[in-house]
């Protein structure tokens, strides 16, 4: 039995931003065994651990070789030029066709050289150098970095590399800089020892392996494991909190990423002056949730306290009284400058602040922020004809002021609060309290977990400001490719999608997306009419796939979507919902399996005879009574189905669909469509194609798996 080990990889750096350290892991962790498997090397199991400094592997149940394995190798024809099989002979090592691992073997009568022999596995240890090295390599960040004058691209600097085997050290080395000037390399060699604490244990030490490892670190003030450091800093930041009889709300977001900033968790507690809380609450927050990472404590009426829990990576002599010290005199300094904006901005009200808009450019080939804003107006007032209780007043007037905030000196200083802060400066100049919740709401949902606002103004100038953008961008050519999207079109266009959806709206997003288009200055955008026609097909493939987010089937969604050329969102929703309860019922299973059947015959048909069976049936060629009551079911059906459609009854619709199981069943069972009499059977194959035909006013049943 082969001797199972154990891989330890740690890559030592400096501090890697908390929020790639994750992904960062989880992508060297596919590498590393993707790669151990490319070398036929199994394992029992793979741990990943990140930290601010550190990316760790512990890698189970390695077998110290590989195995040996039988390599083959397909070479030239027999026929082949002298040339091609000397390729082959030479790139396998031998010199001539002679040799016992080379034999001839045909493949579809022709006939190849091949190779085979047998190879020796070889030594895991072996192995892993290049192996981590390419893993180091191609490993690829959101953002990363060259240092010195290594060609390396890497998220941050690597300081040294652990890399242990069964124990011992891998001798192996990942070169930074390979090319330098003076011919001098710059070569991180793999070993045995690793550091502790920056500032509590900087001293290198050796391990043995992962047990050892942890031990170490945990003895020089470093807790590998995530999770630990998750839980440890939860619960000490509530008990910090009951003990002060307040409590934390949870944010699990900040609590990732004070995880990701501390290999020591120290929680300590901290407050500001009350004078403060007359300030926004937002601002408070912001302050120090965003800039700070600090936990704000509430009441428990749920007020804001003057006090807040923040997460040290030292542990000094004074139980943190200086740490604490240092953060509240910082955090004061911010609360002192907000306090002066707060006071500076609305000494003008929001209409004045408006005027200064066009200082701000919203796209070099689309305007200013002041253009957009008078585009808004317009836009947002046609689409509060859709929008059931929207006033267009209110809704025009919300439009006017919504960007208005961005010039002010606190959403300078805080640009997450944009929206936020125009809420409270329209509230304080006394603007109607429904401008301002639009103001404010207008760039919701901003993602796919975001809440969608329901007033119904807020509703009318947040779709136009996400129809405006996607309008102008498409109109200059700026439409996402690939992956890229620098501008979150995709974004803006699952924001309209669920603003309709979620508030049952009934929006002709062609007329609407005109009226953006006319609101751009003549001339700005190119191609207007091709690129309304593609933002429509944009959005319509973004709801398909929102839809199977939801859980619709993407057959389901393709099916419905292919019948339905319209630009009512709400319309192809219900058409979609309708079919699929369809099909989950008896009723719609039984008759998707007789219209595949009927496809079929007829599609076989069709090819043997050089025609199409797409006319209706000649009634006075019908002879069986299941014809004849099939006929009369499927002119039958037509009616209902082109009435339930127009009024909207896509209940009914599928009501239409299911009362065609019965006559299609009795068709299939006493009627033979390829009988001896040539006009019996062509009619009976136009019978059949009226089914496939009829069926295609509902959905292409044809994309729908059986």
């Amino acid at each position: 039995m082969k001797k199972m080990a154990e891989l330890l990889l740690e890559i030592l750096s400096e501090e890697i931003p908390a929020r790639l350290q994750l992904r960062g892991v989880e992508d060297l962790k596919s590498l590393v065994c993707t790669k151990l498997k490319d070398q036929d090397l199994s394992f029992d199991s793979v741990l990943a651990h990140v930290g601010p400094r550190r990316l760790v592997l512990v890698v189970d149940g390695l077998p110290e070789y590989q195995r040996d394995r039988i390599e083959e190798r397909k070479g030239p024809r027999s026929n082949a030029p002298k040339k091609a099989i000397l390729g082959f002979l030479q790139s396998v090592g031998y010199g001539s066709l002679d040799h016992q691992n080379i034999e001839k073997r045909k493949i579809k009568g022709a006939e190849f050289y091949f190779l085979k022999r047998s190879v020796n596995g070889r030594a895991t240890r072996d192995i892993l150098p290049s192996l981590i090295r390419e893993s180091i390599a191609e490993l690829r960040w959101p953002k990363s970095m060259r240092w010195g004058s290594g060609n390396l691209r890497w998220v941050r600097p690597i300081h040294s590399i652990l890399c242990l085997f069964d124990g011992h050290s891998v001798k192996g080395s990942l070169t930074i800089n390979p090319n330098t000037s003076n011919n001098v390399e710059t070569v991180i060699s793999f070993n045995n020892k690793t550091r502790g604490h920056r500032f509590m244990a900087p001293e290198s030490f050796t391990v043995k392996g992962f047990e050892d490892y942890q031990t170490k670190l945990r003895n020089a003030f470093v807790i590998v494991e995530s999770e630990e450091r998750r839980q440890l800093i939860a619960q000490k930041t509530k008990a910090l909190a009951r003990k002060q009889g307040l409590c934390s709300l949870g944010d699990k977001r900040l609590l990732n990423e004070n995880v990701g900033l501390v290999e020591w968790p120290v929680v300590l507690g901290g407050s500001f002056d009350e004078a403060f809380l007359s300030l926004p609450e937002e601002v408070l927050v912001t302050s120090m949730k965003s800039h700070q990472k600090y936990f704000p404590l509430y009441q428990a009426n749920g007020l804001l306290a003057p006090r807040f829990v923040m997460v040290s990576n030292l542990a000094i002599d004074d139980g943190g009284a200086t740490i604490v010290a240092g953060n509240e005199r910082v955090l004061r300094a911010r609360l002192y400058d907000a306090k002066f904006f707060w006071d500076s901005d609305r000494q003008v009200s929001l209409a004045d602040h408006a005027k200064r808009l066009g200082e701000i450019t919203f796209h070099a080939r689309l305007g200013s922020v002041s253009d957009k804003v008078k585009r808004l107006a317009k836009l947002s007032s046609r689409i509060a004809q859709s929008v059931p209780k929207a006033d267009a007043g209110l809704v025009n007037r919300a439009a006017l002021l919504c960007k208005a905030d961005l010039v002010t000196e606190m959403v300078g200083e805080f640009p997450e609060l944009q929206g936020v802060m125009g809420r409270h400066y329209a509230l304080h100049h006394g603007e109607d309290e429904m401008v301002a919740d639009a103001i404010v709401e207008h760039y919701a949902p901003s993602g796919p977990s975001d809440v969608c606002p329901s007033a119904p103004n807020s509703v009318s100038l947040a779709l136009a400001d996400k129809i405006d953008v996607l309008v102008g961008m498409f109109g200059i050519g700026e439409r996402p490719t690939g992956s890229k999207d620098p501008y979150a079109l995709r974004r803006a266009a699952l924001g309209v999608i669920r603003l309709i959806m979620e508030n049952d709206l009934r929006l002709p997003l062609i007329e609407v997306v005109a009226v953006a288009r006319e609101s751009y200055k003549e001339g700005l955008l190119v191609d207007p009419q091709g690129s309304a026609a593609s933002l429509i097909d944009f959005i319509s493939d973004r709801l398909k796939v929102h839809l199977r987010d939801l859980g619709y089937g993407h057959d389901v969604v393709s099916a419905a979507f292919a019948v339905a050329e319209e630009d009512d969102l709400w319309r192809l929703v219900a058409r979609v919902e309708a079919l699929k309860d369809f099909l989950a019922s008896s009723a719609g299973a039984d008759l998707l399996s007789a219209y595949t059947r009927a496809s079929n015959i007829v599609r076989i048909e069709e090819r043997a005879d050089g025609v199409t069976y797409s006319v209706d049936a000649n009634p006075e060629l019908l002879v069986q009574s299941e014809e004849k009551m099939l006929f009369a079911h499927l002119i039958s059906f037509r009616e209902k189905v082109n009435r339930a459609l127009k009024e909207e009854d896509f209940a009914a619709v599928m009501g239409a669909t299911a009362d065609l199981r019965t006559p299609v069943d009795a068709f299939f069972d006493q009627v033979t469509v390829n009988c001896k009499d040539r006009a019996l059977r062509q009619n009976r194959l136009c019978l059949l194609g009226q089914i496939r035909d009829s069926l295609k006013s509902v959905a292409d049943f044809s994309l729908i798996k059986g």
